[in-house]
C-alpha cells in the first residue's frame, strides 16, 4: 500500500506561506516541495474547500492563508484531506470464517483503533504555529541585511 504524503505536503506548503506577505503561486510551492505545480494545485483545493487557504487568479494570485496558525491544527488538516488511513497495515481476509484469522483481526483491529485514535487526539492538540514557532524563532534572531 502506498503512503498518503498528503498532509506532509500540506504542512510544507503552509509554513512556506506563512513566511511570505503576498499569495504563492503553485508553481513555486511545488518548488519548494519538490512536487508537481498539479499535484499542489489538486491538494490545496481541498484546504480551499475547507476554508483554510484562499485562491487568487491572474498576475498577483496565489494561495494565501485564511485562517490563522494557531487556529489550525493537524487534525483539521488531516479531515479537510479526506481523513487518509493512518496505518498501510491492515488485517488479511482470505479466510473470514477462520476463527484464528477472526481472532488476529480481533486483537489487530482494536490495537490500530487505539493507535489511530491516540494519533488523532495529537494532532487536535498540535496546532502550525507550534510547528512555525522554531522558524519564527530563528528569524527574529537573524541580524538584518
Amino acid at each position: 500500500m502506498k503512503r498518503d504524503s498528503r498532509l506532509s505536503l500540506v504542512l510544507h506548503a503552509l509554513l512556506h506561506m506563512a513566511e511570505r506577505a503576498e499569495p504563492v503561486t503553485s508553481e513555486t510551492l511545488g518548488e519548494c516541495l519538490d512536487a508537481n505545480p498539479v499535484v499542489v494545485r489538486r491538494t490545496m483545493g481541498l484546504l480551499r474547500d475547507a476554508g483554510f487557504v484562499h485562491a487568487g487568479r491572474g498576475p498577483a494570485g496565489g494561495w494565501s492563508l485564511a485562517v490563522a496558525l494557531d487556529r489550525l491544527s493537524l487534525l483539521d488538516l488531516h479531515n479537510a484531506l479526506g481523513q487518509p488511513a493512518i496505518f498501510a497495515m491492515g488485517n488479511r481476509s482470505d479466510a473470514p470464517d477462520c476463527r484464528i484469522e477472526q481472532a488476529v483481526n480481533a486483537a489487530m483491529g482494536e490495537s490500530f483503533a487505539e493507535a489511530e485514535a491516540l494519533l488523532l487526539a495529537r494532532f487536535a492538540e498540535i496546532t502550525l504555529a507550534e510547528l512555525y514557532q522554531p522558524f519564527a524563532d530563528h528569524r527574529s534572531h537573524e541580524t538584518p541585511r
